[in-house]
């Protein structure tokens, strides 16, 4: 079933049990149907009538609302012509529609100046953004993806994609109105085809054959190219948004070898022929419309009459019911009815509305549906005569009735907020002035002539962690306020300080699995085993792996995400999992993938973009610009995983699904916070909405690129790098950290060539993520991915414990690789641990680094603990204090002060 969506975002339409978006009255805007006639209509309904003449900005067809199959013929009321000012909602919504236009593409093949110098013309009729994306096969390797063709073979203006392709935009025709590229071409090169698709930029839509690319031979080739155009064989295209539709040949030359029925590898060059050919296309475009809603009051029977009007042209449909209670859970009301309406699965209504002919944009329609007073709302979609629905951003149209006034004051009800402000203030007074006295401090300009960096810096940290825990306090505060008219006497608990993103700011992170945890199918029946152990070691929080079923047995191509039975055990386990950690005072996150996500179904052209589940998403859900899966959502906000359909979460009934589900995750299975995987792929203001709504206690993103290499050796300044991630936090609003990536490639090459001044970067400071975001920063050597059995970028073996040594000292979030502490290196990994929690290390302690030299680092953490990594010597200075080394082993020391 297609949809349409109101404003920019597509959603499936039905009737909700409980839509979240109420409507409230706006300012009223005029739209094309409106007219400023007069006239009166009339209400009857038993005894009881209602008669309007004032004038009113809306003309209204005479309508005959007719009883249901249970009212008497007595009961039905009769609409007339009226128009009226006296309206106590008006409302106007701005609605997107589709519609579609028939086009045609065409393929030209012309032979040049002589028989060496040829032109492909590829055209479109239909205006639009078009887009060549093309590429070339090679005479040694016809069978292989795209290749780059000759840079004689570019056209003007193209640009090139990566390795494999070009990309060249359309130019209107001179002499006719298509629009069109042109590429010449040698017959002596050692091309042997040529491929492309086309793309509409305007809509992101993909025009391909067959569901695959469009292949022009130019030498001799087997029946298995099915997607060779220029041929006798049927055609079809897949026109992006309208299904695959049939192609018309215009013209067609005998373009086969005599051999093409023996599937032989190419052998010899094709004598080419000219060709055209003509393909059938829909392309699908964007139409504003608009819709009024007007509720309207008879005084004599304290009835309501709701009018709907829209400039849609054609057969409109008005599916509704209406809700008595706070709950809006749609309701069939007992009538009267207006005419052409049915009952629907006893659940709902549907009224067709009746046209207007005569208005300046064209045929509209409207329709007037009256509601009894018990009616405390009024819930319709619209489906119009193509099969397609279209309701207010994902969730239906809500109309409240408005009621008439109490007798409750206007004064009485401000007594009651600022009671409510003045609670609220009282948690957070003193935090705020004490924030106010310290960027007092800060920005003077006598402070700044005389505070060094240091202090202000340390100032600074202070102060964030003030203001996180002054708005977490406010949040909790303001959901949690009772509902009674006087607060003098109430008790209100504070909530216990935690800070957005970090938790208490005291974590220590134990990744709870490795790549081959899955395969016992009893992960978390044997994970259970291990909680008590893992919280007498200090952990405070604990990464599950991927819950959902899954294409990939490790969780990281997931289908159905509603689904929690998967390699790691079945949902009522994981559920006794999660309780059991809680029981030992530790937290758990989910592993959750939302990047991407792997298709239930293949659409007309054989690609998986189709979804089943609870999530049952279509093609919108994917990103326009990955051809290997046709999306027909908007461009990718971040890096595309070619694995899977990467899901598109510009999409706002994407982004509602995706929140409804990490909520539901948190209530269901109690998960108190996430990892995020790929977080690379979309931008990270969208994970700040997940994260506002699921309101984790932790969450982390896995931000993973590529450090700084010059010829092989990685460079000392990794700003660039680190820039990316904290770029990336900071468009989540700070509301989830990151695993410190840079920190691991930095300290991981450190320790592999001996080179540990690469531990302190230009201003003195660590030169990770820890060294300018360190109460955002995850840090880490190992995980299922870098270590395990994938290795993909394995910590320099037997020097793992350098690694900890300095991640268990200091500030940012440590995290602990299951292999690791499972491994001869648990009693070393537990001893920091404990020095750590003994000493209060937290994600924003303070670091001064006192040794980076080629053969040691060492540093002093918050003038409490002094460690050093590497071959070489180092002391702490005593001074006023006596250092205690309390730790040591290969190639590394840690002291306490005493």
């Amino acid at each position: 079933m297609a949809t349409v969506p109101l404003g920019t975002h597509f959603y499936h339409c039905c009737p909700s049990e409980s839509p979240k978006f109420r409507i409230i009255s706006r300012k009223y805007k005029r739209s094309s149907l409106h007219d400023s006639r007069k006239g009166s209509f009339m209400v009857k309904t038993g005894a009881k009538s209602c008669k309007f003449g004032q004038s009113f900005d809306c003309r209204i067809l005479s309508t005959t609302v007719r009883a249901s199959s249970s009212t008497s013929i007595s009961d039905a009321a009769v609409l007339d012509a009226a128009v009226s000012d006296d309206v106590i909602y008006r409302e106007t919504f701005p609605l997107q529609r589709i519609e579609k236009v028939e086009g045609k593409i065409s393929i030209r093949l012309d032979s040049g100046k002589d028989e060496e110098n040829w032109q492909l013309t590829i055209g479109c009729n239909l205006p639009g953004k078009w887009v060549l994306h093309w590429g070339v096969n090679y005479e040694n390797d016809p069978d292989s993806e795209w290749d780059q063709p000759p840079v004689d073979m570019i056209p003007q203006d193209s640009i090139t994609i990566k390795d494999y392709a070009i990309q060249t935009p359309f130019t209107k025709s001179s002499t006719d109105s298509i629009y069109e590229v042109k590429i010449d071409f040698n017959t002596k090169s050692s091309i042997a085809a040529i491929n492309f698709v086309l793309k509409d930029e305007e809509t992101g839509s993909w025009y391909q054959y067959r569901g695959r690319d469009f292949k022009v031979p130019l030498v001799d080739f087997s029946l298995d190219y099915n997607n060779a155009v220029a041929t006798k064989q049927g055609f079809a295209i897949w026109p992006g948004t309208s299904g695959q539709l049939s192609g018309t040949l215009v013209k067609s030359e005998d373009s086969l070898s005599e051999n093409e029925n023996k599937k032989e590898p190419i052998k010899e060059k094709k004598s080419l022929e000219s060709f055209h050919e003509e393909h059938l296309i829909v392309k699908e475009t964007s139409v504003e419309s608009s819709m009024n809603v007007y509720i309207k009051r008879c005084p004599d029977s304290s009835n309501n009459l709701v009018h709907v009007e829209t400039d849609i042209p054609g057969d409109v449909i008005v599916h509704w019911g209406v809700c008595k209670d706070e709950s809006m859970k749609w309701e069939i009301p007992s009538g009267p009815y207006p005419d052409n309406t049915s009952v629907f699965k006893n659940k709902a209504l549907r009224t067709q509305l009746q046209v207007i002919s005569q208005t300046e944009s064209g045929q509209g329609c409207s329709g007037i549906f009256p509601l009894d007073q018990e009616t405390t709302g009024f819930l319709f979609v619209l489906k119009l005569n193509n099969n397609t629905w279209i309701n207010n951003k994902g969730d239906d149209f809500y109309i409240p009735i408005p009621k008439q006034t109490t007798s409750q004051t206007p004064e009485n009800n401000n007594d009651n907020i600022d009671q409510e402000d003045e609670v609220v203030s009282g948690y957070t007074d003193e935090i705020i002035d004490e924030i106010r006295h310290l960027v007092t401090g800060i920005s003077s300009v006598a402070n700044r002539k005389t505070k060094s960096k240091e202090a202000q810096e340390i100032i600074l940290q202070e102060i964030e962690k003030l203001a996180a825990e002054a708005y977490s306090i406010y949040r909790s505060s303001v959901k949690s306020l009772p509902e009674i008219d006087d607060f003098k006497d109430v008790d209100v608990e504070l909530p216990a300080k935690a800070t957005s993103a970090t938790g208490s700011g005291f974590e220590i992170l134990f990744q709870g699995f490795n790549w081959e945890s899955n395969k016992s199918g009893r992960w978390y029946i044997e994970l259970q085993e291990k909680i008590d152990e893992l919280a007498a070691l200090g952990f405070t929080v604990v990464w599950l792996p991927p819950p959902t079923e899954s294409i990939s047995p490790e969780g990281y191509m997931p289908r159905d995400l509603y689904n929690l039975n998967s390699r790691y055990g079945n949902v009522e386990e994981l559920k006794a999992l999660v309780k059991k950690f809680h029981q030992a005072g530790i937290r758990v996150l989910g592993d959750a993938v939302i990047n991407h996500r792997c298709a239930h179904h293949q659409n007309q052209n054989g690609v998986w973009n189709i979804f089943g589940g609870l999530l049952n998403w279509d093609d919108r859900a994917v990103v326009a610009d990955d051809p290997h899966f046709q999306g027909r959502g908007n461009k990718s906000s971040g890096d595309n995983f070619h694995a899977a359909p990467n899901i598109d979460h510009s999409q706002e009934f994407v982004r509602k699904d995706l929140s409804e589900w990490l909520c539901w995750l948190r209530k269901e299975i109690g998960y108190d916070g996430w990892r995020l995987d790929y977080v690379r792929g979309f931008w990270g203001g969208y994970v700040k909405e997940y994260m506002e709504a699921s309101k984790p206690y932790f969450s982390v993103g896995e931000y993973w690129d590529s450090l700084s290499y010059t010829y092989g050796e990685m460079d000392h300044n990794q700003d660039a790098h680190r820039q990316r991630i904290v770029d990336w936090i900071n468009a989540t609003n700070g509301s989830a950290g990151a695993f410190d990536v840079t920190t691991k490639g930095i300290l991981h090459s450190a320790i592999e060539r001996c080179e540990y001044w690469r531990l302190s970067d230009s201003n003195g400071k660590p030169p990770g993520v820890l060294g300018w975001w360190p109460s955002r920063a995850v840090t880490f050597i190992e995980n299922h991915d870098t270590g395990s059995t994938q290795g993909h970028w394995r910590f320099p073996g037997g020097k793992e414990m350098q690694g900890y040594a300095y991640i268990l000292t200091h500030p940012g979030t440590p995290s602990v690789f299951y292999d690791h502490m499972y491994s001869r290196y648990k009693s070393e990994i537990s001893t920091l641990i404990i020095i750590r929690n003994n000493n209060k290390i937290n994600c924003r302690s303070t670091v001064k680094i006192t040794k980076a030299e080629r053969d040691v680092y060492a540093a002093v953490i918050d003038d409490k603990v002094a460690m050093k990594i590497g071959g070489g010597h180092y002391e702490p200075d005593s001074g006023s204090r006596n250092w205690k080394m309390v730790a040591q082993g290969n190639d590394y020391r840690v002291w306490e002060a005493s």
